[in-house]
């Protein structure tokens, strides 16, 4: 291939979803010149739209939107207001606070002393709609100057030592690097030559917005059946589960008889839908890319993994893959960056998406329509109204437990720094929003100045003491919010200039 010695961008991103376009301001937040195409031409959609493009928020990543200074809008564009007043979950004496495979539990069963880095502040979840997530970081990627093409795919790519040329259907693209967003069907992967493994699917689901002859014959909420699984939230937004192996997803078009025939099969009721006025398909397909990066292309989101959309992970799992990708890219372009530094974003991300994968399967089995599937839920419902169980479940489904294994001795290390309230009335995330790592300096060693001097241009420095610094002498925190190093002695700097070292180069 030939290819200039400066490339025209920096990045060329495939796809403009929410993990494309997150990507893109980590990138440009950090400078870098970034393209993002995507083959639609027009983002809208009603399937991004309420109720079928609700959304839950994890604590990642309204951490990570927090970080960037991107929550506010979120809440304020994006969240579902009227999603409380007619969502059948939330008509209840308690408040869920999620489920696994439709089983609740509830937030008067959480007990939060059992994460005892997480302070108060930040809500554990937010309900979004797809469409206002995308419209608020498009609006940021563009105003810190990504350019977004739309109506423009990758037909096909070539790579060389230095570049990577992306072929579309008008004139081909040069860039020094290709992040492949574009969904589970991803050209991108299938360019680059990047196997896609994992389990076939077992059902076809069914999210479908209809007019039924007589609503009053289905009940609302979760039903388990004898043949499947069905959510109906009157007046006519049905979710359904048919287990045929996925053999109608994206097989035939939908058309009103079929949604009747399946909906009357599933729920066991002699329902009549008069209209289908909005339908799409999923399955259960779960599947990893065997590797993550390969060459100068790299994927993140469903390009990288696939899952059945229960539990609501896909979005968060994605978002995460972003922000883990985006600074370590970004300093590898400016070259600054340690030989393995990005190495670490699919030795990182890799394990996180392999157990979503398998929380997805888990809640499959648990919704097969048979006698030891329902012997199965029995005893999750009894696990999951306990303390203990409700609490587990909640780490998993919240992301409050994710930690990457980064070495080190502290139980802190590898895991979302605590947004610490300091005492001059600033918080840990507001310094975050440069883009820069940090070290925070609760003693106020003229040492840990000195360290963080050495990478002034990477690494910011506070020094200050917090209302509640949970026992801590000092952290390093990388740009994405992880922490790479912490200690609660005072006299202990042992292993900060080599924690910098390793992850600033």
């Amino acid at each position: 291939m030939n290819t200039p010695h400066n490339s025209s961008y920096d990045v060329v991103i495939a796809g403009a979803g929410p993990v494309g376009l997150f990507l893109a301001c980590e990138l440009r937040l950090a400078g870098c010149s970034v393209l993002v195409i995507e083959q639609a031409r027009d983002p809208h959609s009603p399937l991004k739209a309420l109720p079928f493009g609700l959304r839950g928020l994890s604590v990642p990543t309204i951490e990570s939107l927090d970080r960037r200074d991107l929550l506010a809008a979120i809440e304020q564009g994006a969240v579902g207001r009227d999603v409380p007043a007619t969502a059948h979950w939330m008509r209840q004496r308690r408040r869920p606070a999620g489920h696994f495979a439709g089983i609740q539990f509830f937030e008067d069963r959480i007990d939060g002393t059992d994460w005892p880095y997480r302070l108060p502040g930040l809500p554990r979840s937010i309900a979004a709609d797809m469409a206002g997530i995308e419209t608020v970081l498009a609006d940021r990627a563009t105003a810190m100057g990504a350019e977004i093409r739309r109506g423009c795919g990758v037909a096909d790519l070539e790579q060389s030592d230095t570049a990577v040329m992306v072929r579309t259907g008008t004139a081909p693209i040069c860039a020094r690097w290709l992040v492949g967003c574009d969904g589970g069907r991803s050209t991108v992967r299938k360019a680059a030559g990047i196997g896609f493994v994992g389990t076939d699917p077992e059902l076809t689901g069914y999210s479908v917005e209809v007019v039924l002859a007589d609503p009053a014959r289905l009940i609302s909420g979760r039903h388990y059946t004898a043949t499947g699984m069905y959510t109906y939230n009157a007046p006519g937004t049905i979710a359904m589960v048919d287990f045929d192996g996925g053999a109608f997803h994206r097989s035939d078009p939908i058309t009103r008889d079929h949604v009747e025939a399946v909906l009357r099969r599933v729920s066991g009721a002699d329902v009549a839908v008069t209209r289908l006025e909005l339908a799409t398909t999923w399955t259960d397909r779960a599947c990893q890319a065997s590797e993550y990066r390969k060459g100068r292309v790299l994927l993140a989101g469903d390009a990288a993994h696939v899952h059945s959309p229960l539990g609501g992970q896909g979005l968060n799992l994605g978002l995460g893959d972003a922000m883990n990708l985006g600074w370590k890219l970004a300093a590898t372009i400016r070259g600054d960056a340690p030989p393995d530094l990005l190495d670490s974003y699919a030795q990182e991300r890799q394990p996180v998406a392999a157990q979503i994968l398998d929380w997805s399967r888990a809640q499959v089995a648990l919704m097969r329509p048979s006698r030891s599937s329902r012997a199965i839920e029995a005893i999750i419902r009894d696990l999951i109204e306990t303390g203990d169980g409700a609490t587990y479940f909640a780490e998993r489904v919240l992301g409050v437990a994710l930690r990457y294994d980064l070495g080190g001795s502290h139980p802190l290390t590898g895991r979302s720094v605590p947004d610490f309230a300091m005492a001059d009335g600033t918080r840990v995330n507001e310094y975050m929003r440069s883009g820069r790592g940090l070290i925070v300096d609760f003693d106020k060693r003229p040492s840990r100045k000195s360290i963080a001097a050495q990478w002034r241009d990477r690494i910011a420095y506070i020094a200050d003491d917090a209302s509640e610094r949970l026992g801590l002498s000092a952290m390093l925190v990388r740009p994405d919010g992880v922490v790479a190093w912490a200690s609660d002695r005072a006299a202990d700097d042992t292993g900060l200039t080599a924690a910098a070292s390793r992850w600033f180069g």
